[in-house]
């Protein structure tokens, strides 16, 4: 039975992986499914074994390591806004961690005379990169981040991609678009007044916009991240050709489009509930993030997203309304 490890496996996309795999299995056969975070809710997705903590704890990563997992999903981290905010948890948080995961794992390889090589799957971010941007970001487009938070993501990528060169892992990084409409309470990403226009309105609430509804983005809802991180597990990885990041496929549209879109699913009664309230501070931000991409490296490999902003609600509608 293959063993599967989902570190930051309380949160909604581990969560949404979990409960996935609980119905589906891993390749058409059950699986052993680990998880790990600082809690979980009580009615969260069914694991063989919950682990409680933080992967910033002494001996942490060792212990994680030591059940030698086959397949690593490492979803762990604070968001965007929070790494921008608290730049020393940030940097602990996001990169150091990951840092002491990859050596965990490397002293199991060593101690398992170079047998023990796991796929671990590391959930990057479109926030690698940073402007000046072309119309659309292709695969060739150089990583510059323009935050803490795409810092800490551009690093491990590339300790995720050293690692896999020696021999010590199998590993990727997917670059996930903004992912969108996501359930529950807001968190404290940047990003999230993108989900919280559509997902508050739908649930009849009133929500807070803090940018112009000129601002383009990139997004993919809940369901197309847990396609991308099955697939990410399970394919070639020397179809990568040694180039171990992806970005992933998504949808780029304007929030005034995001708004229109809601609009057409739900009429103008949710639109009325979305109140212009301009935020100085994530406006900057999100000025830095990219806005458009071509993931067609990803699109070939069999990476598939939402063709509408439409869509990505009727997702929402159809696995999580009512429950938010």
């Amino acid at each position: 039975m293959t063993k599967i490890l989902i570190l930051g496996g309380g949160g909604m996309v581990g969560q949404k992986l979990a409960h996935h795999l609980a119905a589906n299995g891993w390749q058409g056969q059950p699986a052993d499914v680990i998880l790990h975070d600082v809690g979980f809710a009580p009615d969260g997705a069914p694991a063989e074994q919950r682990f409680i903590g933080s992967l910033t704890d002494a001996g942490a990563a060792s212990q994680l390591a030591g059940l030698r997992p086959d397949v690593i999903f490492h979803l762990a981290a604070i968001v965007s806004g929070e790494a921008e905010q608290d730049f020393e948890k940030g940097w602990q948080v996001n990169m150091f961690a990951t840092w002491h995961l990859l050596e965990a794992l490397r002293a199991e390889h060593d101690a398992s005379g170079g047998s023990y090589v796991p796929r671990l799957v590391f959930s990057s971010s479109i926030a690698v990169f940073g402007a000046p941007f072309p119309d659309k970001i292709g695969d060739e487009f150089l990583t510059a981040p323009l935050t803490s938070y795409g810092a800490q993501k551009a690093i491990c990528e590339l300790m995720v991609s050293d690692f896999s060169r020696k021999g010590f892992v199998d590993g990727l990084s997917i670059r996930l678009p903004t992912i969108c409409v996501r359930p529950g309470k807001p968190n404290k990403a940047a990003s999230g007044f993108f989900s919280g226009i559509i997902r508050e309105p739908l649930n009849g609430v009133d929500a807070v916009l803090p940018v112009p509804d000129t601002v383009r983005h990139w997004h993919a809802s809940p369901r197309s991240a847990v396609g991308f991180l099955e697939r990410a597990g399970t394919m070639d990885l020397d179809l990568l050709e040694g180039r171990r990041s992806l970005n992933m496929p998504g949808l780029s549209c304007t929030v005034a489009e995001q708004i229109e879109a809601l609009r057409s699913e739900a009429g103008a009664e949710a639109v009325a509930r979305i109140r212009p309230a301009p935020d100085p501070a994530i406006a900057a931000i999100v000025a830095g993030w990219p806005r458009d991409f071509d993931a067609r490296r990803a699109t070939a490999l069999g990476f598939a997203a939402e063709s509408s902003f439409a869509e990505i609600i009727q997702v929402y509608i159809q696995d999580d309304l009512g429950r938010s």
